[in-house]
């Protein structure tokens, strides 16, 4: 029964991947999360060259000195300020928010209202 809930959360993922990445909402690059159960990670992607842009995660350096005793929802809000200004740097606008399958609320919510702070829409 576990394989099946496995294979479905897989299934959802790459649907909701193609249908963002497919156009509808315009040639923007896409802004993907991971979390897991310590760190959490986000990457902006190229669909078209399928390659990275730039990545923030609690491993970095910068982040992971500042937040050794704050909680999980304050360290992704420190990885969120570090992605907005990494994209406001590289002067991209706007973006696509793929929260990979994860509900919205908790760390992915604080993230993403973290890089909606510092101005950059989604």
């Amino acid at each position: 029964m576990a394989r099946t809930n496995i294979k479905r959360k897989n299934w959802l993922r790459k649907r909701i991947r193609t249908k963002l990445s497919l156009g509808r909402l315009g040639n923007y690059p896409r802004l993907v999360i991971f979390r897991s159960n310590k760190h959490i990670y986000g990457q902006l992607v190229d669909d078209v060259s399928s390659s990275t842009i730039l990545s923030a995660s609690t491993k970095c350096k910068s982040i992971s000195s500042n937040s050794k005793s704050g909680s999980k929802i304050e360290q992704s809000k420190l990885v969120g300020y570090e992605l907005a200004e990494k994209i406001k740097k590289s002067k991209i606008e706007k973006i696509i928010y793929d929260r990979n399958g994860y509900k919205y609320h908790g760390r992915v919510k604080a993230l993403a209202e973290a890089i909606r702070e510092k101005g950059i829409n989604f």
